[in-house]
């Protein structure tokens, strides 16, 4: 049986893309995203817990997304989860787990940090916005239910 490695994350940049380039000049482009796991309270109402990770792009797609991304930026991310250990100076152990991107997908549009007009979220999908980043329909219409 094969193992599976993979990771599909909807959630919106908590600051903006910070691009670095290795010595042989590949772009790493490292983002921040919260996403909202929705949850009961002691009292029994419902709230949003956001939920941080860090990914790593690298490329000409870290590059776009450098170049294109910004803080608050709703972003779909396809990719795989990657655990590093490490030793700190101080001689302490040091671990994370990241998310490797395969693919971004740029979502809302980059004025508003994909808000809308009226200042409320949109949920955009995905296949709306390939080659229209300023994509402003409303998230109800056409909704068969």
């Amino acid at each position: 049986m094969a193992n599976i490695n993979r990771v599909v994350l909807v959630g919106n940049l908590t600051k903006d893309p910070e691009l670095r380039h290795t010595p042989s000049g590949t772009a790493v482009c490292k983002l921040r995203i919260a996403v909202n796991t929705r949850q009961k309270d002691a009292q029994g109402n419902w709230g949003d817990k956001p939920n941080y990770f860090d990914v790593t792009v690298w490329g000409n797609q870290g590059e776009s997304c450098s170049q294109y991304l910004s803080k608050g930026r709703p972003v779909g991310v396809d990719g795989r989860l990657d655990w590093r250990e490490w030793e700190a100076q101080d001689g302490s152990k040091r671990q994370a787990v990241e998310i490797i991107a395969d693919t971004v997908q740029f979502l809302g549009s980059r004025e508003g940090g994909g808000a809308g007009g009226d200042g409320e979220r949109q949920f955009v999908p995905a296949a709306a916005t390939a080659g229209n980043e300023d994509f402003t329909g409303s998230a109800d219409d056409d909704i068969p239910f």
